[in-house]
């Protein structure tokens, strides 16, 4: 028995009466705090949304069952609630709130990807209503900066001037003959979503009844997705809240940055510039000492019997950068190996000179083996960070011993 859709003609029915055409136990439904019993319940008649189309099922309750899922089984709809539901009539109930913002979100689908198709030459290919941001999917070249403005400016200005939002009905050449947006191959009468003068696409989803109830359409970033554009965007309620969010985040980045929220982007690209300045004296410095430190090092390790200089060190007060220039710098010296290990950070460099004739990668194996962390190298260079880095001494006398041996 197929299921008579209220929302079809209605989409503003909360409430409804529907008698029970079966109830049977369903799978397990998975929640977050874990598996609920479920039960299967088919209705004659429903107001509640399935899943479809990008569009999440509603919820809200039949009777004083709560409505964990509902599902599109062609011609029917299957409820899937947390209790079993007795034969006769039941009331049904929709979680309002969250129906109304899905319409919203929905409608604003609609009327941007027609902005986009029409005024651009994007078409959508994919719809995805999220819990917090919606998507389209955009075919074509890359929409620039002025085009995802533009777009946005476009849409809001039809929903300032609230059309109306109609629900039409038609075959699939009654629809062509209108202009509808996106043909579709399929027979008997079809269910379109017209908004006036802007858009006409056969949809069976839930939509506001003018363009004024979306709100307000907040487009937010654009994303590559393999061949195509991924657009994403807020409507109403959620374009608000998105809207006052990054006005707070600006309003907190310009307070560091000792500015008005109008010059925090110069101030950001100040800073930026002011930070890769600093970063290049600091390596700069960083070499300088490496190379100074290297020397001293040099000069107060003697070569062992074999001639090779093992040159053991633990940097306390130095930062962890030092590590790397100053074990580069002691390996250019013949016959040597640099054993640094930062005690604060727990990492690890060991280096060598081409000419030496320890496997440091071996070493670090061993001493990894013993002492816990994760790294790994070459022959000649390894690095590495302790998992503990209290063991930073027993780890560099462990692997002081290995070359020794």
């Amino acid at each position: 028995m197929a299921t008579h859709r209220l929302y079809y003609d209605d989409c503003f029915l909360q409430n409804f009466t529907a008698r029970v055409v079966s109830c049977l136990p369903a799978e397990p439904f998975p929640t977050p705090s874990g598996t609920r019993p479920a039960w299967e319940v088919l209705l004659d008649r429903t107001a509640l949304y399935p899943n479809s189309g990008g569009q999440p099922h509603d919820l809200g309750k039949l009777g004083e069952g709560q409505i964990l899922d509902v599902r599109d089984d062609g011609d029917e709809i299957a409820h899937i609630v947390d209790r079993e539901i007795s034969g006769g009539t039941i009331d049904g109930c929709i979680d309002w709130p969250r129906r109304f913002d899905h319409m919203q979100q929905h409608t604003g689908q609609h009327l941007l990807s027609a902005i986009f198709q029409e005024r651009y030459g994007l078409p959508t290919v994919s719809f995805h209503l999220g819990s917090e941001l919606s998507t389209i999917d955009l075919r074509g070249p890359e929409p620039s900066p002025d085009t995802l403005t533009g777009a946005q400016r476009a849409a809001n200005a039809v929903i300032f001037e609230d059309r109306p939002v109609n629900v039409r009905y038609g075959t699939a050449d009654q629809l062509a003959q209108r202009g509808v947006r996106k043909e579709v191959d399929r027979q008997g009468i079809l269910r379109a979503i017209e908004i006036e003068a802007t858009d006409l696409q056969p949809c069976g989803g839930t939509h506001v009844k003018s363009a004024g109830q979306i709100g307000l359409i907040l487009v937010r970033r654009c994303t590559k997705i393999r061949q195509d554009w991924r657009v994403e965007f807020a409507c109403g309620a959620r374009a608000e809240k998105f809207a006052s969010a990054d006005f707070e985040l600006l309003r907190l980045i310009a307070t560091r940055l000792s500015c008005t929220p109008d010059e925090a982007p110069a101030a950001i690209e100040k800073s930026a510039a002011e930070r890769d300045s600093s970063s290049k004296n600091l390596r700069l410095a960083l070499e300088q000492l490496a190379e100074a430190r290297s020397k001293l090092l040099i000069a107060g390790t003697a070569p062992a019997a074999n001639q090779l200089r093992c040159i053991a060190t633990l940097l306390r007060e130095e930062d962890a950068e030092l590590l790397l220039p100053l074990a580069s710098e002691l390996a250019r010296n013949e016959n040597t190996v640099a054993l640094l290990i930062h005690e604060p950070s727990g990492q690890l460099v060991f280096a060598q000179s081409m000419a030496a004739a320890a496997d440091l990668g071996a070493i670090l194996k061993q001493v990894l083996a013993t002492i816990p962390g994760k790294g790994g190298g070459t022959r000649d260079f390894v690095r590495a960070k302790l998992a503990d880095p209290s063991q930073s001494a027993a780890a560099l006398k462990l692997a002081t011993q290995l070359i020794a041996g």
